[in-house]
């Protein structure tokens, strides 16, 4: 079993930064061997969480700063989003209901959806947070 790291990449939290990690995304699963429907469904899932980090993690401080690795661990593409946020209440993230009809709130919906498996915590030294995303590709 060997675990190739694609990329791995520190950016701040600001929203505008978000096109080019949707782009680097997108280019890398498709050099994976995601087909186009799959790697888009890849981008909606890491811009939704990095999304939630900027907004609530960092609570919208452009100071903060996100990193995001992609790696490949035998056909599994798995992603590891960290942040130096506060550490968040890991009981409140969680899909609002979807009879509950208004703009916003869907982020955490579509990446269980599109996720094979998710996994949040906190870091070991307690300043910051992670989410790990993986999906399997073969």
């Amino acid at each position: 079993m060997s675990i190739e790291t694609l990329f791995e990449i520190r950016f701040p939290a600001k929203p505008e930064r978000l096109c080019l990690i949707r782009s680097l995304v997108k280019r890398t699963a498709e050099v994976a061997g995601c087909c186009t429907e799959l790697s888009d469904r890849l981008v909606l899932a890491v811009n939704e969480a990095c999304m939630n980090v900027i907004q609530h993690a960092y609570q919208g401080d452009e100071l903060g700063e996100i990193v995001l690795q992609m790696l490949n661990n035998d056909g599994k593409l798995r992603f590891r989003i960290v942040d130096y946020a506060n550490p968040i209440d890991l009981d409140s993230v969680k899909p609002r209901d979807l009879d509950d009809l208004r703009p916003g709130g869907l982020g955490t919906h579509f990446i269980n959806e599109i996720m094979d498996e998710c996994d949040m915590g906190h870091l070991d030294e307690g300043n910051g947070n992670y989410l790990e995303m993986t999906k399997k590709i073969s």
